[in-house]
This record gives C-alpha cells, sequence and structure tokens, in this order.
C-alpha cells in the first residue's frame, strides 16, 4: 500500500514537473515573439524607404507590429502574431500584448516567404476594437498605405488621419492608397501566460495593474522614444 502511494506520488511529481517545463518553453517562444517584433520596428526605422515619419509618430495612439509566414499554392495563407501596445491618456505607452494575425487571398501564390507590417493606428476608438474576437484590417477600420521618410511628397491630412496607416516593405504602394490586410485577434491565454496574469487585453493594455517583465521594456523604449 505504502509502495502505491509512494508511485501516485512521485507521478504527481513528475507530471507538475514536465508541466512547468512545457510552461517555460512556451514563455520562452512567446517571448522571442516579442523580441522579434522589436527587431522588426528597428528594421522598418533603419531605412529611409521603410521608415515612419515623425508626423505620423506624434499621430500614433496605438501600434501594431506584425510578422506573418506566407505559403500556399493558388490558395494564399498568411498565419502569423504580432504585438500591439497603446498610448494611454498620461502619454505613456502601454506593455506589449501579443496579438494573431491572418490573411487569405485567391490568386497564384508559390514558395514561402515573411511578410512584416506596421500598423498606426490614429484614434483612440479603433484599438478597442480589437476587443472582439476579430478585428478586420480595412474593414470595422479604414486602412490607407502610410507615407515614408524618404517619400518627397508633403505629408497629407487626408490619409493622416485615416485610423489605420499600413507599412510594409511592399514595393509601388503609394501612400494613401486604401488597403485591406486581413485581421487581427486577440490572444488572451498566450499574454496571461508571458506576464503570468489573470488579466486580460483591456486590462494590460489600458491599466497599470501588471508590470512589464524586462524582455519587452527594449520595445517599450523603443516605441516611446519615436512617440513621446
Amino acid at each position: 500500500m505504502k509502495k502505491s502511494v509512494l508511485l501516485f506520488l512521485c507521478l504527481i511529481v513528475g507530471f507538475a514537473s514536465v508541466a512547468r517545463a512545457d510552461r517555460a518553453t512556451e514563455r520562452r517562444k512567446l517571448i522571442s515573439r516579442v523580441e522579434t517584433c522589436e527587431a522588426i520596428l528597428q528594421e522598418f526605422m533603419g531605412r529611409p524607404e521603410t521608415a515612419i515619419p515623425p508626423a505620423v509618430w506624434a499621430r500614433a495612439r496605438a501600434v501594431v507590429i506584425v510578422n506573418q509566414l506566407k505559403a500556399g499554392f493558388l490558395f494564399g495563407v498568411q498565419d502569423g502574431w504580432g504585438v500591439m501596445m497603446v498610448k494611454r491618456a498620461d502619454g505613456t505607452w502601454s506593455i506589449p500584448v501579443l496579438v494573431s494575425a491572418a490573411e487569405a487571398s485567391l490568386g497564384l501564390q508559390v514558395g514561402v516567404n515573411t511578410v512584416e507590417k506596421i500598423y498606426i493606428i490614429t484614434d483612440d476608438a479603433t484599438p478597442k476594437l480589437m476587443f472582439k474576437s476579430r478585428f478586420e484590417v480595412g474593414v470595422d477600420a479604414r486602412a490607407v498605405a502610410g507615407p515614408h521618410v524618404a517619400e518627397k511628397q508633403k505629408d497629407s491630412k487626408a490619409y493622416l488621419n485615416t485610423p489605420v496607416l499600413v507599412y510594409t516593405k511592399k514595393l509601388g504602394l503609394y501612400a494613401g492608397a486604401t488597403v485591406k490586410t486581413g485581421y487581427i485577434s486577440r490572444d488572451d491565454s498566450d499574454n496571461q501566460l508571458l506576464y503570468n496574469t489573470q488579466y486580460e487585453m483591456p486590462e494590460l493594455l489600458y491599466s497599470n495593474w501588471v508590470q512589464p517583465i524586462p524582455q519587452v521594456l527594449p520595445l517599450m523604449r523603443m516605441v516611446q522614444a519615436y512617440a513621446p
């Protein structure tokens, strides 16, 4: 009897250890996603042809950085993830929260490649649309291609006032062109694991109840520097 109890306890401890190890591995993966988004922003801002102008950053009320994998044949699918941050009423930026991002398109799609995008949101209402299960970019809120630092044209209020300004590395997309680029959805379970909390997306973005972990601070400092 004692041996059976001891064996049972050992099994429980073993299962608990495996579960902790799995959670730690998954959390490291989530941290790497935040770090990847930091690298994406740094790369965009390091090249005049993709850099976001100061005039756009000055209007930013939220930023979403997305990394997608594009694959398929005839029917293309972009599945990926990203982070979102909002500028709070006191002028500080929130901690980054994890989101999922996807897109489907018809047409010839051969091979696999990554697609990186940055969305600058220019009003306070649009970020809250992310609270529902899915936010359709260009449908739930109008979206246009944003201007770049390298462009000679003057910033136009006509599109700077658009709720979502979209930045990609795609050539030939002129500033002000209307775009539809798939959808973004909240990912509460990943955020709860990343920050070790039970709070969900609204509280993480708009309260200070959850403190940033060290690994997200570089991204927060970078965004705060571009849009103080």
